[in-house]
């Protein structure tokens, strides 16, 4: 593959941006690719917007997605699918990229009048901007699993099914390799869930 693959994730604190991001990195590390990933932006600590950049290829220079060329922006809530919208690619000679949204609303809770101010509407307005916008019920389906916190989980195996480079089977190594034995049949059940939806 010469091009190089965008990707932005972007979530709440505690929502497991970080995690899914790694997985992410080490995936297409696995198969060969030369990998570049940011530190998380934000202030997870305390429930706010979190981001991580990851950019894979031949040869990567910068972590850094540039506004307008993202593959895939991975949003685990509606606010945050919305925020990092504009790094979607649209046009430049390529198929369009895809805003991926779990359609969970979480409240800020330090903003005055959050669920008043909160937009709702979110993906029907990204739609009506023609972006390519595929919303999915990830924190429905992961609470239909067992544990609503593996949701991340879900929205990961969506994305894979996105990102043809990279084999399932190395994606489920790495699960394997990522998370505690305890909790690996759900998170696989949770990935294989999330490609089901694509």
């Amino acid at each position: 593959m010469s091009e190089t693959t965008n990707l932005i994730f972007a979530g709440v604190g505690g929502q497991g941006v970080l995690l899914i991001a790694e997985m992410t990195s080490q995936a297409a590390a696995r198969c060969g690719f030369d990998v570049k990933q940011t530190e998380v932006h934000g202030v997870s600590q305390r429930g706010g917007s979190v981001e991580s950049h990851v950019r894979f290829g031949a040869e990567v220079f910068s972590p850094l997605v540039v506004a307008g060329t993202a593959d895939v922006v991975v949003g685990l809530e509606k606010l945050e699918g919305l925020r990092y919208a504009s790094f979607v690619r649209q046009q430049n000679g390529k198929a369009p990229g895809v805003v991926l949204v779990n359609d969970h609303e979480i409240i800020p809770g330090s903003v005055a009048n959050a669920a008043e101010k909160y937009p709702y509407k979110a993906i029907e307005f990204l739609k009506e901007k023609n972006l390519k916008v595929i919303s999915l019920p990830a924190s429905t389906c992961a609470k239909e699993l067992g544990d609503g916190r593996i949701a991340n989980v879900v929205m990961l195996g969506a994305m894979s099914k996105l990102i043809t480079s990279i084999p399932e089977n190395v994606w489920k190594e790495i699960l394997n390799e990522k998370v505690p034995k305890k909790f690996l049949d759900l998170n696989v059940k949770a990935f294989e869930k999330g490609r089901s939806l694509i």
